[in-house]
């Protein structure tokens, strides 16, 4: 079984920056992909970013130059770092594990940019 614990969302105003936080704990293989998706009100979850264990990356055209995603202590832990914050990033991100077939979610943070 695989948790995933989210840290760092909050308000912050347009322009602004967020790290958000995510570390996993369980049973980890070594082949799996690290990320992020959001959901806004009214939408579908979406893709934000994810990141390989030997670090590859892919990102949303969305926030691709703004966002970036590193993963550190072993690859169980994934940073999302989010500069020059749009209104339009307003939203839940889960923090997600891909590994041998399954899907792990944590429980989400909200980030709300807002003047």
């Amino acid at each position: 079984q695989v948790q995933l614990v989210e840290s760092g969302g909050g308000l912050v105003q347009p322009g602004g920056s967020l790290r958000l936080s995510c570390a996993a704990s369980g049973t980890i293989f070594s082949a799996n992909i690290m990320g992020w998706y959001r959901q806004a009100p009214g939408k579908e979850r979406e893709l934000v970013a994810h990141s390989t264990a030997d670090g590859s990356t892919n990102y949303a055209d969305s926030v691709q130059g703004r966002f970036t995603i590193s993963r550190h202590n072993a690859k169980t832990t994934v940073y999302l770092y989010m500069n020059n914050l749009k209104p339009e990033d307003t939203a839940v991100y889960y923090c997600n594990l891909f590994s041998v077939g399954m899907n792990y979610w944590g429980k989400g943070t909200l980030v709300t940019v807002s003047s």
